[in-house]
C-alpha cells in the first residue's frame, strides 16, 4: 500500500506564531481551516507540519497523519488487524476521506487520502494539493 507522506499533527492554540517561526525556516501556509494549519517547504512540498488548535470532526488531536493511496484498503487492513479504532472512516467536507487509529504505543495516527472537496469549501483546494 502505497504511503504519499507523514506529517507531524501539532497542537497549538497559536497556529499564527507557528507560521511566523517556521517561516523563518522556510515554511509556507499551504493550507489554513482557521482550527489547522499545514506549513510546507515549497522546495520539497511533501515536508509538511500540521499545527491544530482542534479537530473539528474528531475527538482527539492525532499524533502524526499518514497519507496513503487508497484509504479503504488502509482502513480494512487495520479493522482485520485488530487495532482499536479511535474514529471511523469518514468523507470530510474539506477534502479528505480518513479514520484515525491508535497505534501500539497509544497514539493516534490519521490516515487520510485526498478527494475532491464539496462545493464551496472554504480553504480546501490547498489541502487538496497539499
Amino acid at each position: 500500500m502505497p504511503v504519499r507522506r507523514v506529517v507531524p499533527d501539532i497542537h497549538s492554540d497559536d497556529l499564527e506564531g507557528n507560521r511566523a517561526f517556521y517561516g523563518l525556516l522556510g515554511f509556507e501556509e499551504v493550507m489554513n481551516l482557521g482550527w489547522v494549519m499545514t506549513l510546507a517547504s515549497p522546495a520539497h512540498p511533501t515536508a509538511q507540519l500540521t499545527f491544530l488548535t482542534h479537530d473539528e470532526s474528531a475527538p482527539v488531536i492525532p499524533d502524526l497523519s499518514i497519507e496513503v493511496d487508497d484509504v479503504d484498503a488502509a482502513y480494512t487492513a487495520v479493522l482485520a488487524s485488530g487495532a482499536r479504532i479511535v474514529r471511523p472512516l469518514q468523507d470530510e467536507e474539506w477534502g479528505v476521506r480518513r479514520f484515525f487509529v491508535e497505534d501500539p504505543n497509544g497514539r493516534v495516527v490519521n490516515v487520510l487520502s485526498h478527494r475532491a472537496p464539496a462545493h464551496g469549501t472554504e480553504g480546501t483546494a490547498a489541502a487538496a494539493d497539499g
